[in-house]
């Protein structure tokens, strides 16, 4: 787990090589334990590598700082958080044994035992116990088809010296980041986008489509957009070959995706066998390590269940540390779960408490921390969880992210259920299903069925469904505003006076369309979407800089390809059962592993913060906030209109909703980052 940058320049230029030791020290979060360098001439292949002032002293390499007039083009640089094979030999950049290949590596491949055994077979010699080398030996081998062969989290760059160009690529799910930014100029790379900004050539303008999808509904990552117009990121499950010397602009290509076509024939407790198995020998994988293993414990199933299965693969030969979260406020404690989790797994529980001065005292480090606006102050326990890790030692943690997303965790996707039934004319199915998922835990029926509706209409829409739909919204209440958009955003423009909608109009940005549903499996439709356009992407990245600000490298067992295809190959009531149950067939599968208390849990809370208590306690920061010179300069908010909505929510005539947030975070992060709204 490390930090990486890259830099070639088109020209034949030589690089900078202050600015890239000035990149790389931003990054020095990400990886404290080594720092390394490589200095490349693309015209001829030549190759140096050099150190810096944190490079490992048991390696003996000249210094970045004697190049700074050579004839290099290209620079890779790179922050080592050493995981596995703590010896010098895990040094990057790392090249091949007859040096054509050069890469620099970010994650972990947790098969690469298997992996080095089978390249064994056809003729590789290795020099280090690292994964690093086992990427380089793959690609060699099977070129880009290697990236199906892996299992784990990455981003990686290789400088393919025969086919002279850089060859890029990120995890199926994009568990680790990867940055870059292309100019006439140079092409340049990196972990974060706070090491791209450092470059002449990446301007800090805002992206309108991005900054239209945040402040209308809360979505921060947009594949290969990102909230900085001139900065791009890989999306997961694609790689990108980069020629060098050419000014054409490269592409992602996807190299995987979720198959809806494949289905399992077979019976539910079949499906929770099999689903048991894979689990276990993920978590199995993941607990690879030659430094402390702990875990994130909030109480819920999927957490739970990390930890549960850590004891039962290792009795009592392994220690487990779980690290949670304890909100002061009752309605969103989760202790008691936290509680029973940590004493049926033998964990020893750490927890950290949290209050609105600390969150004050933190906020500039933390919107340093995420780059980019974030939309509540949930990611807040998030990392002072990891920061309590770092404090007991941790390097290592293992998070259940992403078993929501696929699993359908969420109370939300009920609508989804429905509107398969609907969609495949079950209507005596649906109507038992609604009446359940109403019951589930007090959900609106009357919302739950004008959503179901709304998403059951193909893009060709069903008047009857649709009238039908709206009949139903106009009889809820009035905070469920947002639904009826769920299903497309048509063009649409922010529902509100307080955003400065010309501004966008001038620009082009109506926000990402949201695709209608097809087939007739509505609730797997929108689950694939949520796993790869919106939710998880945007889950994920909180994760990485969460985590890595404290140099922990934060592990998620529950995305593996073979595990994420096998549940999207079952079918949609082994998800969500007839009477409501979501996660029916994990549930399932965690019997006997799992405390029956946590396992039959209706409710989901998580890492929540009180965050209106907060912001109402702050109340003079979010004022002075909102009567900054820079909020008065950011032409997309309306700051008068803001202001007395701020009033009203204060005085009880508004209800209190989560834009605020969204609107001082934008303005605090703009500030930081001096954005442009040109």
């Amino acid at each position: 787990m490390c930090g990486i940058f890259g830099l070639t320049n088109v020209d034949n230029k030589p690089v900078d090589i202050r600015l890239v030791r000035k990149t790389t020290a931003v990054l020095r979060h990400r990886g404290p334990d080594d720092e390394g360098y490589l200095l490349g001439d693309t015209r001829t292949g030549r190759a140096m590598s050099c150190g810096g002032t944190d490079t490992d002293p048991r390696l003996v390499l000249p210094s970045l700082s004697a190049f700074d007039n050579g004839p290099f083009n290209l620079a890779f640089s790179f922050r080592r958080l050493a995981i596995l094979d703590l010896s010098p030999a895990g040094h990057q950049p790392m090249s091949s044994a007859e040096g054509r290949y050069w890469i620099v590596f970010n994650g972990e491949i947790y098969n690469y035992l298997e992996l080095r055994a089978e390249l064994e077979k056809h003729g590789f010699v290795f020099r280090s116990h690292t994964d690093t080398e086992v990427i380089l030996a793959a690609y060699q081998h099977w070129g880009a088809e290697c990236l199906s062969r892996f299992t784990g989290m990455w981003a990686f760059v290789i400088w393919d010296q025969p086919r002279q160009c850089l060859f890029l690529s990120r995890d199926p799910f994009g568990i680790k980041p990867l940055y870059y930014t292309f100019s006439e100029r140079n092409f340049a790379f990196a972990s974060e986008i706070k090491a791209l900004l450092q470059l002449r050539e990446a301007s800090r303008r805002v992206n309108p489509i991005c900054l239209f999808d945040y402040l209308d509904s809360g979505l921060t990552d947009n594949g290969n957009e990102t909230f900085f117009l001139d900065i791009k990121q890989i999306p997961p499950a694609h790689c990108m070959t980069v020629k060098l010397g050419e000014t054409d602009i490269a592409r992602p290509v996807r190299y995987w995706q979720v198959d809806l076509k494949q289905k399992a024939d077979i019976s539910l407790t079949e499906a929770a066998y099999q689903l048991r198995e894979l689990f276990l020998d993920s978590v199995r994988l993941h607990l690879r390590s030659d430094v402390p293993v702990g875990s994130a414990l909030s109480g819920g199933i999927d957490s739970s269940s990390i930890v549960s299965v850590m004891r039962h693969l290792y009795q009592d030969t392994l220690d487990i540390g779980a690290f949670s979260f304890a909100a002061d406020d009752p309605a969103i404690n989760e202790e008691r779960w936290v509680d029973m989790a940590g004493a049926a797994s033998q964990a020893v529980v750490h927890k950290v408490h949290i209050t609105h001065k600390e969150l004050l005292s933190d906020l500039d480090h933390l919107i340093f921390t995420h780059d980019v606006p974030f939309k509540s102050t949930s990611i807040y326990a998030q990392h002072r969880v990891f920061r309590l890790a770092h404090e007991a030692g941790i390097k290592v943690m293992l998070d259940g992210q992403g078993a929501d997303e696929f699993l359908a965790g969420y109370m939300i996707y009920h609508s989804s259920r429905l509107a398969s039934l609907i969609r495949q004319c079950k209507y005596w199915e649906a109507l038992r299903f609604w009446r359940a998922a109403a019951g589930y835990q007090n959900q609106r029926g009357v919302q739950l069925l004008a959503e179901a509706c709304l998403k059951a209409s193909p893009a060709k829409i069903s008047r009857p469904l649709w009238e039908l739909a709206r009949r139903l919204y106009l009889q809820a209440p009035p905070n469920l505003a947002q639904f009826p958009r769920q299903l497309s955003r048509r063009g649409l423009t922010p529902p509100t006076p307080l955003i400065n909608q010309r501004w966008f109009a001038e620009r082009g940005a109506f926000g990402t369309i949201n695709r209608a549903y097809e087939g007739k499996e509505i609730l797997k439709s929108n689950l694939l979407q949520t796993v790869v356009e919106t939710t998880l992407p945007a889950i994920l990245r909180v994760e990485d800089r969460n985590s890595m600000a404290f140099s922990i490298e934060s592990r998620v067992p529950f995305l593996t390809t073979e595990l994420v295809s096998f549940v999207f190959s079952l079918p949609e009531d082994f998800l969500i059962a007839a009477d409501a149950t979501t996660k029916a067939v994990f549930r399932l599968a965690m019997r006997n592993l799992v405390a029956d208390p946590i396992l039959d849990r209706k409710g989901k809370i998580g890492f929540q913060t009180p965050e209106e208590d907060w912001l109402g306690t702050l109340r003079p920061w979010v004022e002075a906030v909102l009567k900054s010179d820079v909020a008065a300069q950011i032409p997309v908010l309306n700051i008068k209109g803001i202001e007395e909505h701020w009033q009203q929510v204060l005085a009880g005539a508004r209800r209190f909703d989560w834009h605020i947030w969204r609107w001082l975070n934008l303005i605090r992060w703009a500030e930081q980052f001096e954005v442009s709204f040109l």
